[in-house]
C-alpha cells in the first residue's frame, strides 16, 4: 500500500500507485476570460461526445467554453451561439466542452500506476444533476454540468479508448455517489450535460484499458480525485451563494 499525492495536494492511499509532479503535465493548461484550454505539443487521438467534434477525432487542443444563461436568448438557436463563440475564440479545431461553471474553478489530478500515467482536468457543477433512469425538472441555477478531459500516456487503440471512457465515467459516478449529493431526496449519478474526453498519443498499439490494467487504475484514480475536489468546491460555492435548489448533502 503506497500513498499517492494528487496535484490537488491531498493524499490518498492506493495500491501500486505513485505520485507524479504536476509540472510533468502532458499539455499546457492556460486560461483567459471564460475559456480554459489544454494544448498538446503533438496531435492526439481523442474520443468524446463533444457538441461540435464528437466521436473519434485527431486534435491538439481541448477547450472549456463558459456559456452563461444570459448568452442564450430564448429566441435564438443555442448551438449556433455556441459555434459562434468557439469561432470568435479561434478554437474551431479544438474539441470543445460547454459549461456554465466558472472555468477558473477547474481541478487537476495526475496519477501513475506502473508505467501508465493518467492526467485529468475537470470542471464540476451538479446543479442539473440527474439520477440514471430518472429525470428531474430543469434547475434554476447555472452552476451545473461536469466536463472532463483525461489523457493517458499510452497510445491506446480505438477499442481501448472506448474502454477508457467507460472507466472515466465509472470514476465520475463513483465520486458523485460517495459525495452523497442528492436532488429531491434522490442520490444523483451525473448531470444532464456531462461530457468526457479521453486522449492518447497517436499509434494505437495498446489494446486494453480496463479495470484489470494499470492504465485503467490510473484513469480511475485521476478522475476520481479531480471529481472529489470539484464536488467539494461546488458544494462550498453553492452554500456561499445560497443556491439551495433542492440539493442536500
Amino acid at each position: 500500500m503506497r500513498q499517492i499525492e494528487y496535484a490537488a495536494g491531498q493524499l490518498a492511499e492506493e495500491t501500486g500507485a505513485r505520485a507524479v509532479h504536476p509540472q510533468s503535465l502532458p499539455f499546457e493548461l492556460s486560461q483567459k476570460p471564460r475559456v480554459l484550454l489544454a494544448t498538446f505539443s503533438e496531435p492526439q487521438q481523442m474520443l468524446s461526445w463533444s457538441l461540435t467534434k464528437p466521436g473519434f477525432q485527431v486534435a491538439s487542443q481541448v477547450a472549456w467554453i463558459e456559456i452563461r444563461d444570459a448568452d442564450l436568448p430564448a429566441d435564438q438557436d443555442a448551438e449556433e451561439i455556441v459555434v459562434r463563440r468557439i469561432a470568435a475564440a479561434k478554437l474551431t479545431e479544438a474539441v470543445t466542452l460547454i459549461t456554465s461553471r466558472d472555468v477558473s474553478r477547474h481541478h487537476l489530478s495526475q496519477v501513475a500506476v506502473e508505467d501508465a500515467v493518467a492526467t485529468c482536468v475537470s470542471t464540476v457543477g451538479l446543479a442539473n444533476g440527474e439520477r440514471i433512469g430518472q429525470r428531474f425538472a430543469p434547475p434554476s441555477t447555472p452552476l451545473g454540468t461536469i466536463n472532463t478531459l483525461v489523457n493517458v500516456s499510452e497510445p491506446l487503440s480505438g477499442a481501448a479508448l472506448v474502454e477508457a471512457i467507460t472507466i472515466a465515467a465509472q470514476a465520475r459516478t463513483t465520486a458523485i455517489l460517495d459525495s452523497r449529493v442528492s436532488r429531491s431526496g434522490v442520490a444523483i449519478t451525473g448531470t444532464g450535460t456531462d461530457c468526457i474526453v479521453v486522449s492518447a498519443a497517436l499509434g494505437g498499439s495498446v489494446r486494453f484499458a480496463g479495470l484489470h490494467t494499470a492504465i485503467g487504475e490510473a484513469i480511475g484514480a485521476a478522475v476520481y480525485s479531480a471529481m472529489r475536489d470539484g464536488i467539494a468546491t461546488w458544494l462550498q460555492d453553492t452554500e456561499t451563494m445560497r443556491l439551495a435548489v433542492g440539493f442536500e448533502r
